[in-house]
C-alpha cells in the first residue's frame, strides 16, 4: 500500500491471523464444558458494519459518550501528551479517533498514525481514508493482527517522537482481570518516558442502563452476536443453524460485567468439518461470546498499577457513564 502524494501507507500482517486463529479458538472454546468464544471473531466485514450500526442506537451510550468526552478533552490531551504519533488498537473505522487526530493536527505535531485491527478489509479502507483526510501525516502504518499476539509488529517510533497508544470503546473490558493486566503490560512495553496510554473504560452504573445497551429493541446486537456463528460456518465449513441460537445479555453484579451468550433453542448436532468436530447442544445450552467489564476508579487504578502504569487523569461525562483514562509509565 502506498500513496503517490500525502502520507506513505504501509501494511504489516501477523502470522496466523484469520482462519488459523479462529480454528484454534473454536477447537479450544467449544470443546470445554463451559463453552465460550473470544469476541474478536465478531469483526469480519459484516460484523464491523453491524457494530457501527450498534454505535448509533439510542440504547448504546458508550460510543456517543466516549466521543463527547473526546470532543471536550482532545485539545488538552494533545497539549499534555505533546504526541506526534497515535497508535490505535482495534481501530475499526476510526470514527471517534478523528477527534483526537484533529487535535494533534491542530497542535502542529501529528506525523504518524498506526491503526491496528484484526479485520483487514476495514483496516485498509480506514487507512486510505485517513491518508486522504490528513495529508500532513508522514505515514499511516497499518498492522493486521490480534493485539494479544502481535503487538511486536507495531513499528518503532521515529527519532524524537512522542507516542499515544489508544485502546478506545471499552474494549479493555472484554478481558477478565488476568487478561486485562496481561494486555496492559504488553501495551506498556510500547511506551517510553513521555508516552501515554489512552484507555476507554465503561463505568459501573445502573444495571438497567447497561443491559439495555446490549439488548437493543431493533435487534442489531442479536444479529451481531449470531454473526460469529456465520463466520465459523463460512471459514470452517460448520453447519450452525444460526437462527436457532437466541441472543442473551445480562449484567453480573458480582463480577461487575455484562455477559453476552448464544443459547440453543432446540437440541442440535453441529459439525465443524475443518476441525473434525461434532458438537451436541441441548435446548438451553449456551456459548459465552463476550464479557464487558465495567470499571470503578479503584479497578482502573489497580489494573494500571499492576501493569506498571500510573493514572494521569480520568475524564468522564456529567452522568459518569464512561471514563477516558490517560496513563503514563510509572
Amino acid at each position: 500500500m502506498s500513496q503517490v502524494t500525502g502520507p506513505i501507507v504501509s501494511l504489516r500482517r501477523g502470522d496466523g491471523v484469520g482462519v488459523s486463529t479462529l480454528a484454534a479458538d473454536v477447537r479450544d472454546g467449544l470443546t470445554r464444558s463451559f463453552r465460550e468464544l473470544p469476541p474478536k471473531h465478531f469483526y469480519d466485514e459484516l460484523g464491523s458494519q453491524l457494530f457501527d450500526e450498534i454505535c448509533g442506537l439510542p440504547e448504546y451510550y458508550p460510543t456517543r459518550t466516549e466521543r463527547a468526552i473526546l470532543e471536550a478533552c482532545a485539545e488538552s490531551i494533545a497539549a499534555s501528551t505533546q504526541a506526534t504519533e497515535l497508535v490505535e488498537l482495534g481501530a475499526g473505522t476510526a470514527a471517534k479517533t478523528r477527534v483526537l487526530l484533529d487535535a494533534l493536527r491542530d497542535a502542529g505535531r501529528l506525523s504518524r498514525y498506526v491503526p491496528f485491527d484484526i479485520e483487514e478489509t476495514t483496516l485498509r479502507r480506514t487507512a486510505d481514508q485517513i491518508a486522504n483526510e490528513y495529508p500532513q501525516l508522514d505515514a499511516v502504518d497499518c498492522v493486521v493482527g490480534d493485539f494479544e499476539r502481535h503487538l511486536d509488529l507495531v513499528p518503532g517510533r521515529t527519532v524524537g517522537a512522542r507516542r499515544v497508544v489508544a485502546l478506545l470503546g471499552g474494549t479493555i473490558g472484554n478481558f477478565d482481570t488476568v487478561g486485562r493486566r496481561r494486555l496492559i503490560r504488553s501495551i506498556a512495553e510500547l511506551l517510553e518516558d513521555g508516552d501515554h496510554l489512552l484507555l476507554g473504560t465503561d463505568l459501573v452504573k445502573d444495571p438497567a442502563v447497561i443491559e439495555a445497551a446490549y439488548n437493543d429493541a431493533a435487534g442489531v446486537t442479536a444479529r451481531f452476536n449470531r454473526n460469529v456463528l456465520t463466520v465459523i460456518n463460512r471459514e470452517l465449513g460448520a453447519d450452525f443453524p444460526v437462527e436457532q441460537f437466541a441472543h442473551v445479555a445480562f449484567y453480573d453484579p458480582e463480577n461487575e460485567w455484562i455477559e453476552m451468550r448464544l443459547r440453543a433453542t432446540a437440541a442440535l448436532n453441529v459439525k465443524v468439518p475443518e476441525l473434525g468436530l461434532a458438537l451436541d447442544f441441548n435446548a438451553g445450552d449456551e456459548i459465552r461470546t463476550e464479557i464487558s467489564a465495567k470499571f470503578t476508579r479503584a479497578r482502573i487504578d489497580a489494573d494500571l498499577a499492576a501493569s506498571g502504569l500510573a493514572v494521569v487523569e480520568v475524564m468522564t461525562d456529567p452522568a459518569e457513564l464512561f471514563g477516558l483514562v490517560l496513563a503514563r509509565p510509572a
